[in-house]
């Protein structure tokens, strides 16, 4: 009895001592406290940035979806105030104005060739400018020009050449082409040509502003495609060529995989930022001649027609369009890009 006695009595001086309670509660007290310090400086860091935010972004889109919604033209914006009349006149008046589908098809077919042509140019620039010689930095850097000049100065370069009286390229195309009549480019809607006794009506002007496009925004992609080939490994084509495969066959199988998901980023930006785009198409021909896009249709309607509800209206269906399109390919196409 006495060594069980002894022994239960070891086993309870070898056990460790419970930590008085006051020094518990103040270990949590203090662990409170760093908490509440660490959240308050994590607030007062982002809190520039949300107060930014919510006056640069948030007011104003919410500023715009409450004029879309009021009868606000210039003379009684003062006046007007997030809390008003609120009706669906403005959004009627926008899908049933003359030149609504007109306006939406060339927005469409503006964004999606610009984009497309823009990343063809821009890959094959790449692939072009990918092996190593002399002068390789300097030709890279020429190629930047297009997107890094203002863009005052290369519409009014190409308006200068496209000029249907003194323009560079009418002058080449009457002495070389045999041109019957210069081509007004930039102010000429369509055109009939004969494909095989087939009359078809060409859009001259949206072409242009499409090929303008192309041209000034292909330097974007270029970049994206060359840091993406430069960081791709060179082994996997070098086993490639050893075992017999041709250009074709290691671009498609071999680079063009590792380029998609790059091409698939460069897709949507350049679509969001083409469907939005204003300055080379009101600069070049101010939205005449069937190159009539959703922007520039809304500053038609605020300056031209000073109907501040009207242009937000058409603001907020161009918002509406924009992420559904960009809904569709990310809920269609970029998965399987992404898995491919």
């Amino acid at each position: 009895m006495n060594q069980l006695v002894n022994v239960g009595g070891a086993d309870q001086s070898s056990a460790p001592p419970a930590p008085p309670t006051g020094s518990t509660g103040a270990a949590r007290a203090r662990r409170g406290a760093l908490r509440r310090s660490e959240a308050r400086a994590g607030f007062g860091l982002i809190a520039p940035t949300v107060v930014i935010v919510l006056v640069v972004v948030v007011l104003p889109i919410i500023w715009s979806i409450s004029l879309s919604f009021q009868h606000v033209r210039l003379l009684n914006l003062r006046t007007a105030g997030i809390f008003g009349e609120y009706s669906f006149d403005n959004f009627v008046g926008v899908f049933t104005a003359p030149g609504f589908v007109g306006t939406l098809a060339a927005t469409l077919a503006y964004s999606v060739l610009g984009t497309g042509f823009s990343i063809l140019f821009g890959l094959i620039a790449a692939l072009a400018l990918r092996k190593r010689f002399r002068g390789r930095g300097i030709v890279r850097s020429l190629m930047l020009l297009p997107y890094v000049a203002p863009v005052v100065a290369v519409t009014f370069v190409w308006s200068t050449l496209l000029n249907p009286q003194y323009g560079f390229v009418n002058y080449w195309g009457k002495h070389l082409f045999g041109w019957k009549n210069p081509v007004a480019f930039l102010s000429q809607q369509t055109s009939e040509i004969s494909i095989f006794g087939i009359h078809i009506a060409v859009p001259i002007a949206l072409l242009t502003v499409i090929a303008f496009e192309a041209w000034r925004q292909f330097p974007f992609a270029f970049l994206f495609i060359t840091a993406r080939l430069q960081a791709a490994p060179a082994s996997l084509e070098e086993a490639a060529r050893v075992d017999g495969a041709t250009i074709s066959q290691r671009f498609r199988y071999i680079v063009w995989p590792q380029l998609l998901p790059t091409i698939a980023v460069l897709a949507v930006l350049r679509f969001i930022w083409t469907f939005t785009k204003f300055d080379d198409i009101y600069l070049l021909t101010g939205g005449a001649a069937g190159t009539q896009v959703i922007s520039v249709r809304i500053y038609d309607f605020l300056i031209g027609n000073g109907d501040i509800g009207l242009a937000s209206a058409q603001a907020v269906v161009l918002a509406i369009v924009l992420a559904a399109l960009v809904g569709i390919y990310m809920r269609f196409f970029a998965r399987r890009e992404e898995t491919s």
